[in-house]
């Protein structure tokens, strides 16, 4: 899921150095030093990251620094800027593809943005509703109040997702702005709000759960192929998922809900190949040594990923991937028309910033039209709801 914290830590948080010991002749070799960027300390994305990192260093003798960071944009930037190899991001690795909500500025534009691995694990992403609301399908949410985070429209794009799978729209909700994401789950508790998004392993779920309002997850059949289409238009990097872990969750009993990657090991398509391959093999031969060193990351198995979502792989994944004898002809025809949407998006963006208005809102109802318009014209979904 995604959490919106403050800016861009100025402190780099070095893994535990350790002995390390002798590389096999089938590990990846590193160099000797990596950063990544993550989300802020704490959070699932930096305990795995740092757990990661950990990996390499005792296993290959590289040391990984982890860079905590408030946002999409501070993960991004130093990654950009060539100061960070990798970044551990969410959802927003696909909004920086399309160039849409922060990346729609001046600044950035769409970002040829590259999967190395990612997790899915048992957990459900989804909106999580106070069972005292009397909500007990998505579509009971009409009327009710959805919290929405300012600052964050990723998350807040997340739950117009969930919504549409009832055939609803922000206009049939009342949405109660927050803070913060902690603040938005608070709300919750307090009354304030009736539904909020956000993983069901997550610490302020669980907290709703033990409230004296309750939580529940309404559950979104994976049959109704007319309501994933709705939520596909919306938030087409949800995926149906079967929840069997978190807050709310009966053991045996699993939740038809949504979920998408999350943590995304992300890179620029500009890497070198065989860099990203070091760092991608180094994550498949290795598992077993962090599977268990920090929650989720049991969701990097090599057989557990997502192999045709809407970001494309790296070559140098690919080529791990393939070693790994997890890569199909199918998975290289999906990605290749996702790599030809990456070149459709770049030269739209050329096209546009070449005689663009100056002003910022002018800017980007300009982009928005042009990129709409050259994605129509290349047959290719515009991806979600402008």
């Amino acid at each position: 899921m995604i959490r919106r914290f403050g800016p861009l830590a100025s402190i780099a948080v070095t893994c535990a150095t350790v002995i390390a010991t002798p590389a096999r002749a089938d590990e990846a070799k590193l160099p000797a030093t990596l950063a990544f960027t993550a989300y802020d300390t704490g959070t699932a994305g930096f305990n795995i990251a740092v757990a990661v990192g950990k990996m390499m260093k005792d296993k290959l003798a590289t040391d990984v620094r982890v860079l905590p960071a408030g946002n999409d944009v501070a993960r991004l930037a130093p990654l950009r800027a060539g100061r960070a190899q990798l970044a551990w991001m969410g959802s927003g690795t696909y909004f920086a593809q399309e160039g849409v909500f922060e990346f729609g500025a001046k600044e950035w534009g769409p970002q040829p943005l590259q999967i190395t691995l990612s997790v899915v694990d048992c957990n459900g992403s989804s909106l999580g509703v106070a069972k005292d609301a009397g909500v007990k399908e998505i579509k009971d949410l009409r009327g009710k109040r959805v919290g929405f985070v300012v600052g964050s429209p990723a998350l807040n794009q997340n739950a117009l997702g969930i919504i549409a799978f009832g055939d609803l729209t922000q206009k049939d909700v009342k949405i109660v702005e927050f803070a913060s994401y902690g603040a938005m789950w608070k709300g919750l508790v307090n009354n304030d709000v009736d539904a909020a998004f956000g993983t069901t392993i997550t610490g302020p779920a669980k907290e709703a759960e033990n409230s004296p309002r309750g939580l529940i997850w309404p559950p979104m059949p994976h049959a109704d192929k007319a309501a994933w289409e709705r939520v596909k238009k919306v938030a087409p990097f949800f995926n149906p998922h079967m929840s069997t872990c978190g807050a709310a969750h009966q053991p045996g009993k699993p939740i038809e809900l949504s979920n998408y990657p999350y943590p995304i090991a992300t890179v620029y398509a500009t890497q070198p190949a065989d860099q990203v391959h070091a760092i991608t093999k180094a994550m498949i031969v290795n598992y077993d040594v962090y599977k268990d060193s920090a929650p989720g990351a049991t969701g990097l198995a090599v057989k557990t990923q997502t192999m045709k979502w809407v970001v494309p792989f790296h070559p140098g994944a690919v080529k791990a991937l393939q070693e790994a004898g997890q890569w199909s002809p199918e998975d290289q025809a999906h990605n290749d028309a996702l790599i030809k949407r990456q070149a459709v998006l770049a030269a739209a963006w050329k096209d546009y910033t070449a005689s663009a208005p100056s002003g910022d809102k002018e800017f980007v109802d300009g982009w928005t039209a042009a990129r709409a318009a050259a994605l129509q014209k290349a047959k290719m979904p515009n991806g979600f709801a402008q």
